[in-house]
């Protein structure tokens, strides 16, 4: 796939550490989708964990 249709330069994708302590090289949050629960009743929830070169079909070069 394309860099210029990868996450890294996708409208939805946040690049910093988000999720958890454990940092992913080049890895940065989708946010096209609410955050994902989780099975514990206290737990919350997480956004999609994406690599900058990964891609989807919700892509979207609109920056706002």
């Amino acid at each position: 796939m394309s860099q210029s249709v990868s996450c890294n330069s996708c409208a939805y994708y946040e690049d910093h550490v988000a999720n958890s302590t454990k940092v992913a090289e080049h890895a940065g949050l989708c946010r096209f989708n609410p955050p994902v629960t989780q099975p514990e009743p206290n737990a919350r929830g997480l956004w999609p964990v994406v690599t900058s070169s990964d891609w989807c079909g919700h892509f979207s070069g609109a920056r706002g």
